[in-house]
């Protein structure tokens, strides 16, 4: 909604912020985001830059003919627009003012322009005004000099809403205006103009007004009004304002309400976070506390207790996404909240040093992915509770590195591995083994030593054959007898007796035998690969993971590697 609708019915000096408090008033009551709506650059928070440039601009006489502001809802660009009326039509107390960035406020043209009633101050509503006769009528009425004013200003509310043809039809006239003209547009959409006309106007991106600024605006305005505010209820007025000054001011209106009902003509805490639908924050501490303790009938119950008081379960999310990112901000020494309570503090410090960065990423990604399952959800509650018993079983679990290190040390529990001995295989663990040389014995070589040293000297395809289908059925000093397998072909066994003749400089007997044999190095690999898998899906730690990610797989790191490192 455009400021300029606010002003449609206008009453003398309505926009003065100097007003009576609320005993003294007359009249009908006056929303505080119109009775505190910004007098003069001074009283404009969080636009510094834009103030300082205008100033510039108008102690040299260098003033565009049109102006854009741009900036989220509620920071002040209608109200911007209007000071930039008055300080180039301000005449000053004696008449005989310039342009000024300090406006009187008390001569003809800058109370008419308060007051919404000056000839020569147009303001127009694109998004009730969007079609191209509408410009027309700026159009004509250009080219007539001010009544009154030094300058004939237009000012025109969410310009962005005006037609193609619209804008086409102000394009000339935009860009070489009469000097008496000035155009002030104002937008939220600023992606929505048009680039011609971007580029015929000086542009001004109005901020975010921090919750800093907004907390002291606040405070301000409930001394003037003698309305007793805690500190904590304020900050939270600030944050749910999201940089907007009017939507600050209208929750302010609605937490003075409240409290005079309610709290005794004192706004606390504890009401404005009723009042906007938010968790309690010791309700949602306990929430994460039976997260991380795993307690899921724990969690399911205070859900349900919080949705039972009116809570919905998106603001139960939001509200542990907001301790996640509090409690991440706290390792790095960066969360400052003053909304927060000692006790709050205290709690979210010890979270920081309990808890590490990937558990933490963890939660903020599993909350991030739920939040709009429950947004989007027919039954919220139902969902949140899937939610948190998603979160409970995957949050805490250690990441492939930490199981790594786990299983390295022995701190998860492990089956023993039955290994085949030398004299049933005739090969020993590599490992266990020095790594083999040219001048390594034959009668020290092993099936798994027989296969580095081909694969170390280059005799790749050889060593190949030898880890994926090398059978043995008998293996001693200087003779290899293997099973018949279709992929060693007739040349095989003399290829490989040269080959260790070559490295070992002693005489090999290799041929084909008659039998089953014993399993290949690539076979017992993967026997060992399979029963490692079947161990480790048997650990608590993977059988949570998987029951709550069931299109999870276990990856085996080496699988690339396992030809050189069997």
């Amino acid at each position: 909604m455009s400021d300029s609708a606010d002003d449609e019915t206008p009453m003398l000096g309505m926009d003065l912020p100097e007003a009576p408090t609320p005993a003294a008033s007359s009249g009908p009551y006056r929303v505080l985001a119109r009775k505190y709506r910004p007098q003069t650059f001074a009283e404009l928070i969080g636009q510094d830059a834009m103030v300082k440039t205008l100033g510039n601009a108008i102690a040299r006489d260098r003033l565009d003919h049109a102006f854009l502001m741009t900036g989220v809802r509620g920071v002040g660009k209608t109200s911007t627009a209007r000071l930039i009326a008055k300080a180039l039509n301000c005449i000053g107390p004696d008449g005989q003012g310039g342009p000024t960035i300090d406006p009187c406020g008390v001569c003809e043209p800058c109370r008419a322009i308060t007051e919404g009633r000056h000839i020569d101050v147009i303001e127009m509503d694109a998004a009730s005004n969007t079609g191209v006769d509408d410009v027309r009528e700026i159009i004509e009425a250009v080219r007539y000099a001010a009544v009154s004013a030094r300058y004939k200003i237009y000012i025109i509310d969410e310009v962005h809403m005006l037609s193609r043809n619209a804008f086409n039809a102000l394009l000339k006239t935009l860009e070489e205006p009469p000097p008496h003209v000035k155009f002030l547009f104002a937008t939220t959409e600023v992606n929505k103009v048009p680039v011609t006309v971007l580029s015929r106007c000086q542009r001004f991106d109005l901020r975010r007004i921090t919750p800093d600024m907004l907390f002291a605006h606040f405070s301000a305005i409930l001394q003037k009004e003698g309305v007793e505010a805690e500190a904590p209820a304020i900050w939270l007025i600030a944050s749910a304002a999201e940089g907007s000054v009017r939507d600050g001011l209208s929750i302010l209106d609605q937490a003075i309400a409240h409290a005079d009902l309610d709290g005794g003509g004192k706004i606390g805490a504890d009401q404005v976070r009723a009042m906007l639908g938010l968790s309690d924050r010791s309700s949602i501490a306990q929430l994460m506390a039976a997260i991380l303790e795993g307690n899921s009938g724990g969690a399911i119950d205070l859900a349900r207790a919080q949705y039972a008081l009116g809570i919905e379960p998106v603001a139960m999310v939001r509200g542990l996404m907001d301790l996640t990112h509090a409690i991440t901000l706290a390792k790095v020494s960066r969360h400052d909240d003053p909304a927060l309570a000692a006790t709050d503090r205290e709690r979210i410090g010890d979270w920081a040093q309990k808890l590490g960065f990937a558990p933490l990423n963890r939660l903020w990604q599993l909350l991030l992915k739920g939040h709009d399952e429950v947004l989007r959800a027919n039954n919220p509650l139902e969902h949140l509770e899937m939610l948190l018993l998603r979160v409970i079983y995957a949050a805490s679990l250690p990441d492939p590195g930490e199981l790594a290190k786990l299983l390295e040390t022995g701190g998860v529990p492990a089956m023993p591995i039955a290994a085949p001995t030398a004299a049933a295989t005739g090969q020993e663990s590599a490992a266990a083994e020095p790594a083999p040389t040219a001048e390594t014995p034959a009668s020290a070589l092993t099936i798994a030593q027989i296969h580095q040293l081909l694969e170390s000297t280059g005799n790749h395809q050889l060593a190949r054959q030898v880890y994926d289908d090398l059978k043995v059925l008998d293996l001693e000093p200087g003779r290899l007898v293997y099973a018949p397998v279709p992929a060693l072909d007739g040349d095989f066994a003399r290829r490989l007796g040269e080959a260790l003749f070559n490295q070992t400089g002693s005489r090999w007997q290799v041929r084909e035998g008659a039998g089953e044999g014993r399993p290949s190095l690539g076979q017992m690999k993967a026997a060992k690969l399979a029963d490692n898998d079947a161990r480790i899906r048997e650990l608590p730690v993977v059988k949570a993971a998987l029951a709550a990610f069931p299109d999870a797989r276990l990856v085996e790191g080496d699988n690339n590697q396992h030809r050189s490192n069997p």
